[in-house]
């Protein structure tokens, strides 16, 4: 007898993603195990990357645009000499190349040079999407998806180690950045090719691996899920909290804008500031932001979280 009970959590959950499984494949499986009707996630793993997946649960899927906007840390492993269809070493082999001739130097430098890109060629083999297609179903039919450049901000490089012909690093870059596509452009300039040899995500901010759990340990205790589901209310840690009278929350509820000295106490005087809003009885309400409106400073709703869904 299954003791599980059919209970939708609203939260998230800091899953540390296995290497092998999709990240859909993850959340099908936390779906199913946890009886969990209203499930989603912010921001994919490739199936050979492992670490920080945020799972959403309920009311928490809403918040994906605003957790999905946080840099991203990524420790890996790239392998030099090799090119392949994918970026990766999973792909098919293109072309091999020597490394004799390279030094630590050059190379450690040219993984540095990360750091001025500011525009990405989005990879063949990827979730990108044409024409209600992605990307990698179009490569897999022998289609050429089209040329797709999207911004990239890389702000910290760090080589940990070079051992020919791998060269493991870490990073710290923006939302969307291929790692994948870093590694083929690091071959293409040291005129080697080079391939994404491993990959783990330590962090999606806010969240760290320091939150997570393994899908191993989840499955093997089923009450881990209880317990390591972060509550709606807690699911935005790098957001500021204001709790607010049921006048304002009837107000917040009916869509109006709300002046922000309408609201007790010294709040933000500037446009732009998202805070979590709590109603009386300390419950999420809504994601707000401060919006000048023919010279007056309004909180005005980006997402509600009132209700029972």
């Amino acid at each position: 007898m299954n003791s599980i009970k059919r209970t939708q959590r609203h939260g998230v959950l800091v899953l540390n993603k296995p290497k092998g499984p999709t990240s859909t494949a993850c959340i099908e499986r936390i779906k199913r195990k946890f009886k969990q009707k209203k499930i989603g996630h912010a921001g994919t793993l490739d199936p050979m990357a492992s670490g920080v997946l945020v799972v959403l649960l309920g009311k928490a899927t809403k918040l994906a645009p605003y957790l999905m906007d946080g840099h991203k840390v990524y420790r890996g492993v790239i392998r030099l000499g090799i090119e392949t269809d994918t970026y990766d070493i999973t792909g098919k082999v293109l072309k091999e190349s020597s490394c004799t001739g390279l030094t630590e130097e050059e190379i450690v430098k040219a993984v540095y040079e990360w750091q001025d890109l500011k525009e990405q060629e989005v990879p063949p083999y990827s979730a990108a999407k044409y024409k209600g297609k992605t990307f990698h179903s179009l490569a897999r039919q022998g289609e050429s998806p089209p040329k797709r450049i999207k911004k990239i901000y890389i702000d910290q490089v760090e080589v940990l180690g070079v051992n020919l012909p791998f060269i493991e690093f870490r990073i710290r870059c923006s939302k969307g950045t291929y790692v994948r596509s870093l590694a083929h452009s690091l071959g293409k300039r040291l005129n080697v090719g080079a391939v994404l040899f491993s990959l783990i995500r330590e962090r999606a901010e806010p969240y760290g691996l320091e939150h997570s759990v393994s899908m191993e340990e989840l499955l093997n205790s089923p009450s881990l899920f209880f317990e390591k589901v972060i509550d709606l209310s807690e699911s935005l840690p790098h957001w500021p909290k204001l709790r607010v009278d049921e006048d304002i929350s009837k107000k917040i509820k009916n869509g109006n804008l709300i002046r922000v000295g309408e609201i007790r106490g010294a709040y933000p005087e500037d446009e732009g500031k998202r805070y979590l809003f709590l109603d009386d009885s300390l419950s999420p309400l809504a994601l707000m932001e401060t919006r000048f409106i023919d010279g007056t400073l309004y909180w005005k709703i980006l997402r509600g979280l009132w209700g029972r869904e």
